[in-house]
């Protein structure tokens, strides 16, 4: 009879293995919480400002363009980091902006091509 209490006994024992769950359980969300982030927020802003980059590269004398202040003007020169911005014809105003100062781009033909039309 004892030996059968013992035999009980050491089948009963529970080993040390830690229960799952804590950090474990919450793995996977993390990663698919980072990947909503990456894919929703991360990814959409880089192709818009390398899209953003490209129109700023390919702007060229007589594109009309906005800049972010809200000045619209004809590009008289454009140099490496720098536009300068015909804004009046008849007093041939012109304003010297940094590249990244223009917002949109409004057309891509001459002034005097767009008066013909």
């Amino acid at each position: 009879m004892l030996t059968q209490l013992m035999i009980l006994a050491q089948e009963t024992t529970t080993t040390n293995e830690p229960a799952p769950g804590g950090l474990s359980q919450l793995l996977p969300l993390f990663a698919v919480f980072g990947l909503f982030i990456y894919f929703m927020l991360i990814r959409p802003q880089s192709k818009e400002r390398k899209k953003f980059e490209a129109l700023l590269a390919s702007i060229k004398k007589n594109d009309r363009v906005v800049t972010k202040g809200g000045i619209i003007g004809t590009v008289a020169s454009v140099r490496d980091d720098e536009m300068t911005l015909k804004v009046d014809e008849s007093s041939n105003t012109k304003i010297t902006f940094r590249r990244d100062a223009i917002a949109h781009v409004l057309s891509k033909d001459t002034p005097a091509e767009k008066d013909a039309s």
